[in-house]
């Protein structure tokens, strides 16, 4: 049941719900951040927020228009005025409250995920440290954007490079980690000196809402952060407003090479600095020198993240024909004995998955393990819909007999889908995985340490797990080639995006 009341939030009075999450209650944002403020649509209009594990509507959240992000695009302009020019130091503390005010509230904010995601609490915790974690990293790093001097071929000159903020970022973000996803752009864009616009996904607009009031809550100026939301109707204005209008100078997106490749177009007119983190169709290669037992480990953690929902999930499993069927029947049992489709029960220390985040993406993967059983692809775990549990849930699956012909074998799934395909050497391997226009993340399991150098160097991917599942990280660089996008975040390269090299030439200097 969805209770209303009002509480006191921040400056006034915000709408917000209350609901029973787990075995407490969890206020929901209903408004969007923007200026310091919180306001709903100048139209009055609202979408739902669904919980795609149950199909109930949580709460409402304002329908913004293209002229309402408009205001939140010249909140952010008229910010920078005074936010660009404060010390490193200045943003930095700030970060760092920020962060600390996150992580007190790792329960609220993993609730959240659950209710609005699907995860399950235990993971969205996870997505909460992790996420939240890029934020310590940017408050340390605001204050190591460091310039240089040259030295001058000339006696009565000297050069210096220093680095300014670019200006006003977009910042369009997906669902698959609404919380993550955020932290890592803007958490870099603020210590840059940029400010920002946010547009969470639909799907997933309310952790956005709740970090906005962290920021808030921590001291960081109004108009340094705003976030605006709108349902799938005005996606395409809105994002063309953010990728074209004179005010912004940065744009970031994470999300499909699909609507990357449309948001690049825009971004064209006006030359923006942009970062694209697209799709990823990732190869998980195991080579007979592998240990399977480390290399199921690592299959565990990389494909089902998220229910398989992850740009950098291992999409395409190739195993060398001589332990095709160790590594195969390694992983059913596994997947068997550690993952748990739905709500865990009490006292169980499997794996919980969730759902798939709704309707259309259910059906993306129900068509594709269609197309590869109707080809031939053989069943070892799986195949079907897990209705019992509710409208959005997916069987883990295990298909063999992967031919090229099938859809499996080419797109990215993004679901609890394990393609297996037998391969017979390591040319062969190499060939199959590059045979791609992604370039995100690939895997790789051999205790050979020569292939290990020549594969890590072949793989035509920006990020490469080697006996690893589990890759990501603040203090790594985060991106892809090909297809998979441009820049990276993370890391101390992940300032770069937000930043401008000024080169000063002081001249006529006395000898």
């Amino acid at each position: 049941m969805i209770i209303a009341r009002s509480l006191p939030l921040i400056e006034k009075q915000a709408y917000r719900l209350t609901i029973r999450a787990m075995s407490s209650t969890i206020s929901l944002p209903s408004k969007c951040y923007v200026d310091g403020r919180w306001i709903d649509a100048s139209s009055g209009k609202t979408f739902p927020v669904v919980n795609p594990s149950t199909g109930k509507v949580l709460t409402q959240v304002p329908d913004m228009s293209t002229s309402d992000v408009e205001q939140a695009i010249n909140a952010a302009s008229e910010s920078f005025k005074s936010w660009g020019k404060t010390t490193a130091k200045e943003r930095s503390i700030l970060l760092r409250k920020w962060y600390d005010l996150i992580n007190s509230k790792v329960d609220h904010f993993a609730n959240l995920i659950n209710l609005e995601a699907g995860k399950s609490v235990a993971e969205a915790k996870t997505e909460v440290v992790y996420g939240n974690s890029f934020l310590e990293w940017f408050s340390e790093e605001a204050r190591r954007a460091y310039g240089d001097v040259v030295c001058s071929p000339i006696k009565t000159k000297r050069l210096m490079h220093i680095r300014q903020p670019a200006g006003v970022a977009a910042v369009i973000t997906p669902w698959n980690f609404p919380l993550a996803m955020i932290t890592r752009k803007v958490g870099a864009a603020l210590a840059a000196g940029c400010t920002c616009v946010v547009k969470p996904a639909e799907d997933t607009p309310l952790t956005a809402l709740a970090l906005a009031e962290c920021a808030h809550e921590a001291g960081i100026p109004k108009g340094v952060i705003n976030v605006v939301t709108n349902d799938r109707h005005a996606v395409g204005p809105v994002g063309q407003l953010l990728c074209q209008s004179p005010l912004i100078s940065v744009v970031t997106f994470t999300g499909s090479t699909h609507v990357g490749k449309i948001l690049y177009r825009h971004c064209a007119d006006g030359v923006k600095k942009l970062s694209l983190e697209l799709g990823g169709n990732a190869p998980f290669i195991v080579f007979r020198t592998a240990n399977i037992s480390n290399a199921v480990t690592g299959a565990l953690a990389s494909k089902f993240r998220n229910c398989g929902q992850t740009c950098v999930s291992a999409n395409r499993f190739l195993i060398e024909a001589t332990v095709f069927d160790n590594f195969v029947s390694s992983l059913t049992k596994a997947v068997q004995e550690n993952l748990h489709l739905g709500k865990l029960p009490q006292g169980s220390n499997k794996q919980e998955l969730g759902p798939l985040i709704n309707a259309a993406q259910l059906q993306k993967v129900e068509n594709i393990v269609n197309d590869a059983i109707a080809k031939g692809a053989k069943v070892i775990l799986g195949g079907k819909l897990a209705s019992h549990l509710g409208e959005l849930f997916y069987e883990p699956t295990i298909l063999t007999n992967i031919k090229p012909e099938m859809m499996c074998y080419n797109e990215e799934v993004f679901g609890p889908i394990v393609t297996c395909i037998s391969f017979e050497s390591e040319s062969e391997a190499l060939q199959i995985a590059n045979k791609c226009d992604s370039g995100l993340a690939g895997y790789f399991f051999s205790n050979d340490l020569s292939q290990i150098f020549r594969v890590a160097e072949n793989l035509e991917v920006g990020m490469v797990g080697i006996n690893e599942g589990a890759i990501s990280t603040p203090e790594a660089a985060f991106g892809g080639v090909k297809q998979s996008g441009l820049g990276r975040e993370g890391s101390y390269h992940g300032l770069e995006e937000f930043m401008e090299w000024k080169y000063m030439c002081f001249g006529n200097l006395t000898e």
